[in-house]
This record gives structure tokens, C-alpha cells and sequence, in this order.
């Protein structure tokens, strides 16, 4: 190294003291060490090409680039599947079976489900009742999913939109910095039967966002969709440095009732292209598609041909489309699109010929991009008839490198427990992470629907027992163990990260034997029935 010495000085990496960043990464490192990489390819283009010092300071390089990309290698490839589901509920209670719509009899499970619905029902009553329980359409796909192993990781509601993010429990201690926000767009932006909400998460490293909307509605106002997702694209913040708004994401999806129309064609040419399913006839109609043309923001996102029935207007409880005397032209409103981060461009105005230039440029790819996507299927489901529209599904296939492979902590029960006796929870942090006071360990009991589902719940610091290097000892009441027992999950939740790190094995939580000789267990066990029933 050192002929680069010579150019440059020691080129000196900043290490994180720890992992409480954004993502649990240090960029700056990333930063300086890219500019330092600039300098030298700035002194490395001015030296003469038959310079002997040019010639070892590229061959010093080469030798880099090589342990780079056997240290890259090392880190594992996943592929993921991802199924998306939007859908204008039109205020309609949930259906009785939702099987075809999240494809449960699927050979293939995805990893991933993401729901979002618009219209949810939100009168008065039941909203505020939705606000203490789940609504129902929350608790039927966590009833239905919780015992195929999905857990709720987040949510978020405004008014009628709805959003949930629900992941395989395997993938749950890989998922951080979740947060949720929203924008309203209805009634000058004080409404919320208008806008957008959005859940924001780190997937194994990877930053991914996900926009639910319902837009403008009416033929006439094509443009006024656009301003509207434009506002929420520029106004939704996070608290969260390195990516702060929603187009700073590796990977955003849009979606939801978007409203675009079929505009020109009449209804008798829509119907014929429908009925002769030849879709492609009324594309370039579509408002979304034509203003996808002249409008930058939109561009950058892409979408699956539209080879499916329109999804809107039909009458209720049929398959036929609107036969009212308005009789609105049926057009594709519910959509799924994504779009990944561009890349950077500037590093290609570097001379394309350099050969240092261009392993810079494959280094740099693959460490910033290892994100790709692949739409597996684009869809409508007729079978459902309980609204005016017709759900969308899409399903996906995330291939990523995954930037961590083991979770932050090691949890276990230890020893046996029951409501008889105090128990310990032991935890072993496997990287250093930035704890909290806020920290807390919960235990869940094994098939839970979503991360507040827990039994009960310890503060970390506040329990904290005894510690060494390795171990930590947390203390946790036999008043808070559940009597009847079962089997049992301990879950670490970092604040800081806001999300599960670590999960525990499945132990057991014996059966209380003092409640069952003073009899205690069944009356309480009826007790709570009847609180539940109430």
C-alpha cells in the first residue's frame, strides 16, 4: 500500500462506536471512505499512463477490488416472496373466506404480506371501538395468518385506509426501524377520507416503504391525483437521518385506490375490449399510464401490464358493471407500483475507459444496490363481491444480499416456570447494539398475531439481575406469569431499533400448581371467558 500512501496518506476507515443509526449502520464511514476513493482516482487519471507509480497503484487496487469481492461473496443472497394485496372495501364487513385472496392453498408461502385497503368502515361507533380493538378486517387476516406462523409487525390506520404489514416470525428479528405515518388529502387536507398512510421498515439492511392511498376521484381530475400523490411523496417525513422522506428507500411501493380513469374511449369500445379480454387496446387511455408520460416523479416507477379485467365500478354482489343510470365506465383504479432507488450517476462522468474507474463503479453497485425485484404475477380477483371493486394482488420476488444473518440477541427461559415462582430471563447481545431504558422483554405465547399480543412484558434495566461480559440475568414477577400456562416465546424489543432482535426458543410455562389445588385455574379461566363474551 504503499504507492497509495504516497498519493493520498493512510486512507483510514471511521468505525461506528456502535449500532444505534438509522438502520443499525454507520454511513458516514461509506462517505468518507467513497471521497477518499475519488481523490485517488483524481491522482491515479493525472499520473502518465507509462508512469511506473500508475502501474502499482493499479495493481494494489486490483489486489483490493479482489478481497472486497471475496468478502462480499461471503454475505448470503436471499430471495423473498412478497404478497401484495389493495382493495376498496367499499365500508363492507370482511368476507367469511379469504383464501383465493391471500393465496393460502399456494405451494408457495410468501415470506411477506402487505394489505392495503381503502373505504374501511369508519362510523363514529365503530371507529372508536376500532380504535380500542382491532376492526375486523385487522382481526380476520390475523386470525387466519397467526397460526400459519405471520405475525402483525405494524399497522397503520386513517380513517378508512388501512394498512398491515404482517412477515414470517423467522424474518421478525431482522426487521427494524419500523415506523408509520399518514397524510390527508380530503377536504383541504383536513380530511382524511383523501390521502395516504405508510409503513416504513429495515428488511435485513435493506430500507423498503410502503405507500397505501386513496386519491381524487372522478374522471375530470387526472391532474389533481397527481398533485396529490406528489404532496404526500414531498410531505410524509420520517424520523430517520439517512432516509427521511419516501423516495429515499431502496424500495417504495405504491399502491391503492389510485382513481385513474379510461379516458376518449366510450363505454360500448371499453365493454368490447373487456368482453374480448384484448386489454391492451384501452392502455394507452389509461390516465395513469399518459401521465406517466410527462410527469418525472412517475416515471420512476414501474408496473406489471394491466392483463386483468378493470376493477371498477361494479354493482354490488354480482360481477356486472355499474348498471345505475350513472353507469361509470369501468377502469383500472386499484394499483400496485414500485420503484427503486436510481443510482447515483455522477461516478459516470468519470472516464469510462479508467479500469480502476470501472471496478470502483462494480464495487460501489453492488454495495449500494443489492436489491432487485421481480413481479411474479399482476392480478384481479373476481370472486369477491361484497364491494364496487374487485381486489388486486401482486406477488413479488425480493432478491437481496442479507446484511445481517443472526439476530442482535440470544434470549432463553431459564430454568422451569410456572405462576409459582420468579423466573429469569438470560439474554446474550451476539453484536453490540444501542440499548435503551426503554428496552423491554416480552413473552408471547407461541402463534402470537402481531408484536403488542404479548402475555406480559419486563423492563430490561429497570429487572436487570446481574451481568457479565457475556450474560444478563433479567428478573421477572411470578405475578405476571400466566396460571395456566402453555407454551411460550420471549421476545427482546429495542427501542432505539424499534423492532424485535431476538427471539427465544418455544419453552413451556407449566400449569400453576397452587391455583390448581386451591382451585383457583378453572374459575379464573371461566372468569375470563365471560369478560371476553361481555
Amino acid at each position: 500500500m504503499d504507492e497509495i500512501n504516497q498519493l493520498l496518506g493512510n486512507i483510514q476507515r471511521v468505525r461506528s462506536e456502535s449500532l444505534c443509526s438509522d438502520a443499525t449502520q454507520s454511513s458516514g464511514s461509506k462517505l468518507v471512505l467513497r471521497h477518499r476513493l475519488n481523490q485517488l482516482l483524481t491522482c491515479v487519471d493525472d499520473l502518465d499512463a507509462k508512469d511506473e507509480l500508475r502501474e502499482k497503484v493499479v495493481k494494489t487496487l486490483d489486489n483490493a477490488f479482489l478481497v472486497f469481492g471475496k468478502r462480499a461473496n461471503t454475505q448470503k443472497k436471499g430471495r423473498f416472496r412478497l404478497h401484495m394485496v389493495t382493495w376498496n372495501v367499499a365500508t363492507a364487513d370482511p368476507p367469511d373466506d379469504v383464501t383465493l385472496l391471500l393465496h393460502l392453498n399456494s405451494p408457495k408461502s410468501p415470506d411477506l404480506y402487505v394489505i392495503g385497503l381503502q373505504e374501511v368502515y369508519s362510523g363514529p361507533l365503530r371507529f372508536v371501538s376500532d380504535a380500542v380493538f382491532n376492526d375486523p378486517w385487522s382481526h380476520l387476516f390475523m386470525s387466519i395468518l397467526a397460526p400459519r406462523n405471520y405475525v402483525k409487525v405494524s399497522s397503520i390506520r386513517m380513517q378508512g385506509l388501512l394498512l398491515l404489514f404482517f412477515s414470517k416470525l423467522q424474518h421478525v428479528p431482522f426487521i427494524s426501524d419500523i415506523q408509520a405515518t399518514f397524510t390527508r388529502t380530503g377536504i383541504f387536507g383536513y380530511w382524511g377520507n383523501k390521502g395516504g398512510v405508510s409503513i416504513r421498515l429495515s428488511f435485513y439492511g435493506h430500507m423498503l416503504c410502503f405507500l397505501n392511498c386513496h386519491l381524487a376521484a372522478h374522471m375530470k381530475y387526472a391532474t389533481e391525483r397527481v398533485d396529490e400523490f406528489e404532496y404526500i411523496m414531498d410531505t410524509q417525513t420520517f424520523a430517520c437521518k439517512k432516509t427521511p422522506r419516501i423516495a429515499d428507500h431502496n424500495l417504495v411501493f405504491w399502491f391503492g385506490d389510485l382513481n385513474f380513469r379510461i379516458q376518449d374511449h366510450g363505454m360500448h369500445f371499453v365493454r368490447t375490449c373487456i368482453n374480448n379480454q384484448t386489454y391492451n387496446l384501452l392502455w394507452s387511455k389509461d390516465q395513469l399510464i399518459m401521465m406517466k408520460k410527462k410527469e418525472q416523479k412517475l416515471q420512476e416507477f414501474e408496473e406489471g401490464p394491466l392483463d386483468f379485467q378493470p376493477t371498477y365500478k361494479f354493482d354490488l354482489n354480482s360481477d356486472t358493471y355499474d348498471s345505475s343510470g350513472k353507469k361509470r365506465k369501468p377502469a383500472w383504479t386499484d394499483r400496485i407500483l414500485w420503484r427503486l432507488r436510481p443510482k447515483d450517476l455522477t461516478s459516470d462522468k468519470q472516464d469510462d475507459n479508467s479500469e480502476v474507474v470501472k471496478k470502483v463503479k462494480e464495487l460501489e453497485e453492488d454495495e449500494e444496490y443489492p436489491l432487485r425485484i421481480r413481479q411474479d404475477m399482476y392480478t384481479s380477483n373476481m370472486e369477491f363481491i361484497i364491494s364496487d371493486h374487485k381486489p388486486v394482488i401482486g406477488i413479488f420476488t425480493l432478491e437481496l444480499r442479507k446484511m445481517y444473518e443472526t439476530p442482535l440477541v440470544h434470549l432463553q427461559a431459564e430454568g422451569e416456570w410456572s405462576a409459582d415462582i420468579d423466573a429469569m430471563v438470560l439474554y446474550s447481545p451476539l453484536q453490540p447494539f444501542c440499548s435503551s431504558s426503554w428496552d423491554w422483554i416480552g413473552l408471547y405465547k407461541v402463534g402470537f398475531s402481531s408484536l403488542t399480543d404479548y402475555i406480559t412484558y419486563t423492563w430490561v434495566k429497570d429487572d436487570e439481575v446481574a451481568s457479565n461480559e457475556e450474560v444478563i440475568q433479567v428478573y421477572v414477577s411470578k405475578e405476571e406469569i400466566p396460571v395456566q400456562g402453555g407454551e411460550c416465546v420471549l421476545c427482546y424489543y429495542s427501542n432505539t431499533l424499534r423492532g424485535i432482535i431476538g427471539i427465544s426458543e418455544p419453552f413451556k410455562v407449566h400449569e400453576s400448581k397452587v391455583a390448581n389445588e386451591e382451585g383457583l385455574l378453572h374459575d379464573q379461566i371461566n372468569r375470563l371467558d365471560q369478560i371476553v363474551a361481555s
